[in-house]
């Protein structure tokens, strides 16, 4: 899909109708600082709720959730996490609580789950790092796979973050070479191993000089000083989206539905973009060092058809990259 979503005005007040109170409990998987920030903005919009959070990356989330379910005691109201494949699998669970009456006005369709259970607050593309001081600028994929490139470029490992593998299959199912792209990339000697802050002090130190990486990272070092530039490539990018939901045993449903509002609203959203990311809504503007929200390709993603198939595209890319 082309990231442009139809402009649209938010009808009535930026905040929930009822009035939210009593304790909220949020996991995320949000960074520390900007957990708390979000957390702040959100008690100031509703100083009637208490809110109780706790942070770690999205694979102990839900290790901790599990453990809290197998003992019938889970603890969160709602989730603020990394992908939408985790959401898919906690929806198919019967996990997960819809939320029709969400105000979503402005978001892309393609954005937000067609039964209202999880919502996408933002887009966090991956698209290539190179640096400056590389022979060849890229502006494909496909550059990626040329003798320029022999050697020189390095990956996060999809076996072991979920987001490289959303990548991974993203890029699989759009490409016109599917999977022998990466085939392509594996004889041009890509590596593919730990995680995009590997990547970005790789690239950043020349020991390689092109990478495949999350947006907002290379555009913040840039702004520091660091020789690296980011390529959103001119086949599309693939994005995690950061969704928010309600859990199925939320003890403040009310608190939470106000919380998945918040973050959709044109106050939620600009805060997602003072944070340096990519908000969901098209009215809100993107962050300094990005281009043009119309010039950005979002390449398509079926995240039920991905968590069924991850198994085997694990496989499938260890198998391709000789891992």
């Amino acid at each position: 899909m082309r990231l442009l979503i139809a402009s649209a005005l938010v009808a009535g007040s930026l905040f929930p109708a009822f009035a939210a109170d009593g304790k909220l409990v949020l996991y995320t998987s949000q960074p520390n600082t900007d957990a708390q920030q979000t957390v702040d903005a959100f008690k100031a919009a509703n100083p009637g709720v208490e809110v109780e959070w706790v942070r770690d990356g999205t694979p102990k989330i839900l290790a901790k959730l599990r453990a809290e379910i197998e003992a019938g005691q889970p603890q969160p109201d709602l989730l603020l996490i990394a992908d939408v494949v985790t959401m898919e699998g906690l929806k198919q669970e019967g996990r997960l609580m819809a939320y029709p009456e969400a105000k979503v006005e402005g978001i892309d369709e393609a954005l937000i789950d067609k039964d209202k259970t999880y919502f996408s607050t933002k887009l966090i593309t991956t698209g290539i790092v190179y640096n400056t001081n590389a022979p060849m600028k890229p502006t494909s994929w496909a550059d990626l796979t040329k003798p320029e490139a022999k050697g020189q470029v390095v990956m996060p490992s999809p076996l072991t973050s979920g987001a490289a593998m959303i990548h991974t299959v993203t890029l699989t199912g759009n490409l016109q070479q599917g999977w022998d792209f990466y085939s392509a990339l594996a004889e041009n000697g890509a590596q593919a191993s730990g995680g995009n802050g590997d990547v970005l002090k790789a690239v950043s130190g020349g020991d390689k000089l092109y990478g495949m990486i999350v947006d907002f990272m290379p555009i913040r070092e840039k702004a520091k000083g660091a020789p690296v530039e980011f390529v959103f490539p001119a086949e599309g990018v693939s994005a995690v989206t950061e969704p928010v939901a309600i859990l199925s045993t939320a003890k403040n449903p009310e608190a939470a539905k106000a919380f998945v509002d918040f973050l959709m609203s044109e106050e939620g959203q600009k805060l997602a973009a003072e944070q340096g990311y990519i908000p969901a809504r098209d009215d809100v503007a993107l962050p300094a060092g990005y281009p043009e929200r119309s010039t950005i390709k979002v390449l398509n993603y079926d995240a039920a058809a991905a968590l069924k198939d991850d198994m085997a595209n694990k496989e499938k890319f260890s198998d391709v990259m000789g891992q």
